[in-house]
């Protein structure tokens, strides 16, 4: 099987692909690659860019906003603005407010606290985008080039976080509808039972999406984890913690990509003393990581930016020549 094999597409769905990994093994370099590979075939493709420290805009060299901005032919980008998406997150906020009068104002500020506290805004709006084109589809593929591995893997907890805490928010709501329908009768200016029911009905449905978002996370046909990592053992077993992670989220890393090789032909001591070393650890690579189809990028002498690098990054990954594997 080809590395390029590992994409799967479903009519009139979008496809999902995460890649992760340790910082600066080059998640953002492999990121822009697959997306521009994918625009070239012909796939409606958007890349988000998930980590704080954003590159994309370098990689790419032009200037990516917050919401999708188009790159080339098939091709858009989103580098996520934390206080842009806490500006969006406030207006929904208050939308929904406006939509159930009767709404608790308090009920709000908790979830405008959840939204500023952990797992953190950056990882909020990464799920809202998600959530957004998991429901309209309007994408072939939509690709995440997420932050370090801790950050992703907060994002990844998130919809089961969400799911607990609307949960109990639904729970709290009916108990105080209850109360509410109680004291009706003695206490007529408690709110209308409408308003309150329209307010319990939007969180239901919150609820569903939520539960629909963890499903298509943990479907392999639409969504899939490629990770990316170099022959340093640092690298090597974050990798392994953060594959043992993702099963508890019921999501398979399916393909790794070793970057940043050493060529072989290496023409002084130093760089000779380097390649060594890396032989050992692509060995380890391939003793850990077995299960999943391998592929090795090499250390390039310039930096990978604009677009036909990215290109020349692309073709070694999803050639029509056999990729580079470890046999």
């Amino acid at each position: 099987m080809a590395f390029k094999d590992l994409f799967r597409f479903n009519k009139g769905k979008t496809t999902f692909v995460f890649i992760g990994g340790k910082g600066g093994v080059g998640k953002t370099t492999v990121s822009a690659a697959t997306a521009l590979w994918l625009a070239d075939e012909g796939k409606k493709t958007l890349i988000i860019s998930t980590d704080p420290a954003h590159s994309l805009s370098d990689s790419f060299e032009r200037n990516i906003g917050h919401d999708p901005t188009p790159i080339a032919e098939n091709l858009f980008a989103a580098e996520i603005d934390p206080e842009v998406a806490m500006q969006d997150y406030q207006a929904k906020m208050k939308e929904q407010q406006a939509l159930n009068p009767g709404m608790d104002m308090g009920m709000m500020q908790d979830q405008m606290d959840m939204a500023s506290m952990a797992p953190g805004i950056d990882e909020t709006a990464a799920f809202d985008k998600f959530m957004q084109y998991m429901t309209t589809d309007e994408y072939d593929i939509v690709i995440f080039d997420t932050a370090p591995t801790g950050h992703t893997l907060r994002l990844l907890s998130f919809p089961e976080m969400m799911d607990s805490w609307v949960g109990k928010m639904i729970k709290i709501r009916r108990q105080v509808g209850s109360m509410a329908k109680a004291f009706k009768n003695i206490m007529p200016f408690m709110g209308d039972e409408e308003e309150e029911d329209r307010a319990l009905e939007d969180m239901e449905e919150s609820k569903k999406k939520i539960r629909e978002a963890r499903g298509v996370l943990s479907d392999p046909n639409r969504t899939s984890f490629k990770m990316v990592v170099i022959p340093e053992e640092m690298s090597i077993y974050e990798s392994e913690r953060a594959m043992e992670a993702l099963k508890k989220y019921n999501m398979h890393a399916d393909g790794v990509i070793v970057n940043q090789i050493q060529p072989e032909e290496a023409d002084c001591e130093f760089c000779q003393a380097r390649r060594n070393i890396q032989e050992k650890r692509l060995e380890t690579i391939k003793q850990k990581f077995g299960n999943q189809l391998i592929a090795q990028v090499p250390l390039f002498q310039e930096e990978v930016k604009g677009m036909e690098r990215l290109r020349g990054v692309a073709r070694i990954l999803y050639g029509e020549e056999k990729p580079l594997a470890l046999e």
